[in-house]
């Protein structure tokens, strides 16, 4: 045991510890539904099939906000970006519906890298008015009503269709996070965004383009966030007003619970999808519970907080 232990990587205690909140999370809403309900739906295949359909979309927003985060920056444009990709993919409709969303998502990506890496505007001030550019931008497409247009065939398929009984939309959140993680684990790119996220000046001094990989990992957050915006679409079958704004603290609270530095330089990508997944569990069992939506955001904001404090400790200790 003691061999076991000494083996186990500082990386990988968060993912550890999340793991099992995920069972103490099954286990507790097992029992709250089998007391009250005397059935125990938590632990069929079609719930848990459920549970990860609908978590896609956070997961391929948390996937792109990792990146951004492990430069010690973070991404708060991605609920307008979420939106304003999904209403103009509808609105356009046929084959360029999906080309013209991820359009939407690289353009917001390159204009917050550029904002963040050569104005030297701090992340969370510049990104958060691109969401507010954004937001007004689609209210005056819209003309500050729900837009009438509908998904389009291929974008229900990929969010609510099954193959071989299982959502397409997890085999697509499953694809674009394997992409993610050889990006981050597996080429020059990766590695440099750690870097980077480590110390940006000696990542500078050493040749490595700092500015350029600040840009890149915005241009993936802004792609993912509005992937997972047209997927929304599908799956509700339209967009709406708003239709990002739940995703954004889950979103951070998956990165940071999945054990990723919120000042940078630290991470794995597989704590990042088991904080999804912690998360999804959680939501749908407050839900079950009949937590109001302002219960959640309190709990969101409380473990972002919480571990914000613990890594902010560390990093002072050990610079």
């Amino acid at each position: 045991m003691a061999s076991l232990i000494a083996r186990i990587k500082p990386d990988d205690f968060p993912i550890l510890v999340a793991s099992g909140f995920i069972l103490v999370i099954l286990l507790a809403g097992t029992g709250y539904t089998l007391a009250t309900l005397g059935t125990m739906p938590l632990l069929t295949p079609n719930y848990l099939l459920t549970q990860l359909q609908t978590g896609a979309f956070l997961g391929i927003v948390a996937a792109g906000m990792m990146t951004v985060i492990l430069l010690g920056h973070i991404d708060l444009s991605v609920p307008w970006t979420m939106t304003a990709a999904a209403m103009m993919a509808s609105t356009i409709g046929g084959p360029a519906a999906i080309p013209t969303g991820l359009a939407i998502g690289l353009c917001v990506g390159l204009v917050n890298g550029l904002g963040v890496a050569y104005l030297r505007i701090p992340s969370m001030i510049f990104t958060l008015g691109v969401d507010s550019v954004m937001r007004g931008l689609m209210v005056a497409h819209t003309g500050g009503f729900a837009p009438q247009d509908t998904a389009t065939d291929l974008m229900r398929y990929l969010a609510a269709d099954k193959i071989l009984g299982i959502p397409v939309a997890i085999f697509v959140w499953a694809a674009v996070s394997i992409v993610i993680a050889a990006i981050l684990s597996r080429t020059a790119f990766g590695k440099s965004i750690y870097a980077t996220g480590n110390r940006e000046a000696a990542a500078y001094l050493s040749g490595i383009r700092t500015r350029w990989v600040i840009v890149g990992a915005f241009v993936i957050s802004g792609l993912c966030a509005a992937s997972a915006g047209i997927l929304l679409a599908g799956y509700s079958n339209k967009a709406y007003q708003g239709m990002g704004n739940a995703y954004l603290l889950p979103a951070i609270a998956a990165v940071v619970i999945g054990g990723t530095h919120i000042l940078g330089g630290r991470g794995r990508f597989i704590g990042t999808v088991v904080g999804v997944i912690l998360i999804v569990l959680l939501n749908s069992v407050l839900s079950i519970m009949q937590m109001p939506e302002a219960g959640r955001q309190i709990i969101y904001g409380t473990v972002i907080i919480t571990m914000l404090l613990v890594y902010g400790r560390t990093a002072r200790v050990t610079s």
